[in-house]
C-alpha cells in the first residue's frame, strides 16, 4: 500500500514516538476489561460462554436447517436433485462466520481494532459471497408447497424487493456505511457494549450478502442488471474500500478509538483484504454468468420472380 501524504509536523500512526498518548489510549474493550459492567466480573464467565455457545448454536442451527432442505429437495425430485458444491459452498460460509464470531477472533476483537478488521472483511465480504453461491432462496422455493413458493416470488418481485435489490442501494449499505461507520463516534458507540457489537455484525453480514447477491448471485433477482453495469459497481465498490482503507491507515478523518499502529495495521488489513474479496466476487460474477442466446435472425421473403432466367 502506497503511503498516504500526511501534514507537516504530523507524525504517522505508526510511528508515533515512545510514551505518546495514542499508544496508551483506551478502547471500549480495554475500558469493559479494566471496569466492568454489572453483572460482569465473578458473573461474567456465563455472560462470556453466552458469547460463544449462541452464536455456534446459530451456526450449528442454519448448517442444519440447510441440510434439511437439501433433504426435502432430493427426495421430492431425486433426479434434478442439488449441487454439492452449492451445499459445500453454504458450509464454507459458515464456517467462515464461525471463524469471525467464536475465540480465538472474536475474544481479540474487543479490544483490538486489527481483529475487528478481520471480523469485517470475514463477516461482511467473505462469508456472504460463499453463502449466497450457495442459492438458498432457489433451495427453499423447491421445497415449499406451489402456493407458499407463489407468495415467496411475490415478494421478492414487489416494488420493495425491487428497491433493495437495486445496485446502488446495496453498494451504498455495503461499502457507504464504512465512511459513516469509521470516521464518526459511530465505531466507538456500537463497539462498546455488546447489542451494538451484534447490530454492527448483522448489518455487516446483511449488506454484505445483499451485494454478493445482486453482483454475483445464482438465485432469481427481479431487476438484476446486465454484466457490464454490475462490473461498474464492483469497480466502485473497490475504489471505495480502498480510499477509506487508505484514509484509516493515514489517519485522516477517522473517529477510531485504538492505539495507532493498531488502526494503521487494520487499515492494510481492510486494503489487501478488501481487494481480494471484491476480486473473488467479480469471478464468481462470470462464474455464474450465462449469456442470453441471441434471437434468430428473421427469415428474409423469397425474392419475387422477374420472369427472366
Amino acid at each position: 500500500m502506497a503511503s498516504p501524504h500526511l501534514a507537516p509536523g504530523h507524525p504517522a500512526p505508526g510511528h508515533l514516538p515512545p510514551g505518546h498518548p495514542a499508544h496508551d489510549r483506551p478502547t471500549p474493550g480495554r475500558l469493559a476489561h479494566d471496569h466492568p459492567a454489572p453483572g460482569h466480573g465473578a458473573g461474567g464467565g456465563l455472560a462470556e460462554a453466552a458469547e460463544v455457545v449462541l452464536p455456534a448454536l446459530a451456526l450449528l442451527a442454519c448448517a442444519a436447517a440447510y441440510l434439511w432442505l437439501v433433504h426435502r429437495a432430493r427426495r421430492r425430485n431425486p433426479v434434478r436433485g442439488w449441487s454439492r458444491r452449492r451445499t459445500a459452498s453454504f458450509l464454507t460460509g459458515l464456517a467462515l462466520l464461525a471463524v469471525a464470531l467464536l475465540p480465538p477472533t472474536a475474544t481479540a476483537a474487543h479490544d483490538d481494532f486489527r481483529a475487528h478488521m478481520v471480523q469485517h472483511l470475514l463477516i461482511g465480504m467473505y462469508a456472504p459471497l460463499a453463502l449466497v453461491l450457495a442459492a438458498p432462496v432457489t433451495l427453499l422455493l423447491r421445497t415449499l408447497p406451489a402456493a407458499r413458493a407463489r407468495r415467496v416470488t411475490t415478494v421478492l418481485h414487489s416494488r420493495p424487493a425491487r428497491l433493495l435489490a437495486h445496485p446502488a442501494v446495496a453498494l451504498t449499505l455495503s461499502v457507504g456505511t464504512l465512511a459513516t461507520l469509521y470516521f464518526t463516534p459511530l465505531y466507538t458507540t456500537a463497539t462498546a457494549s455488546p447489542p451494538g457489537h451484534w447490530l454492527l455484525h448483522v448489518h455487516f453480514l446483511l449488506a454484505g450478502c445483499l451485494f454478493a447477491y445482486v453482483i454475483a448471485g445464482v438465485d432469481p433477482a427481479p431487476s438484476r442488471p446486465g454484466v457490464r453495469t454490475r462490473l461498474v459497481y464492483v469497480g466502485i465498490a473497490i475504489a471505495a474500500h480502498a480510499v477509506v482503507a487508505q484514509l484509516i491507515y493515514g489517519g485522516f478523518w477517522t473517529d477510531i478509538d485504538a492505539p495507532a499502529h493498531e488502526i494503521r495495521t487494520g487499515g492494510e488489513i481492510m486494503y489487501y483484504g478488501g481487494d481480494i474479496a471484491e476480486l473473488l466476487l467479480a469471478g464468481a460474477l462470470f462464474a455464474t454468468w450465462r449469456p442470453q442466446p441471441r434471437p434468430a435472425p428473421p427469415e428474409r421473403a423469397p425474392a419475387p420472380r422477374t420472369g427472366y432466367a
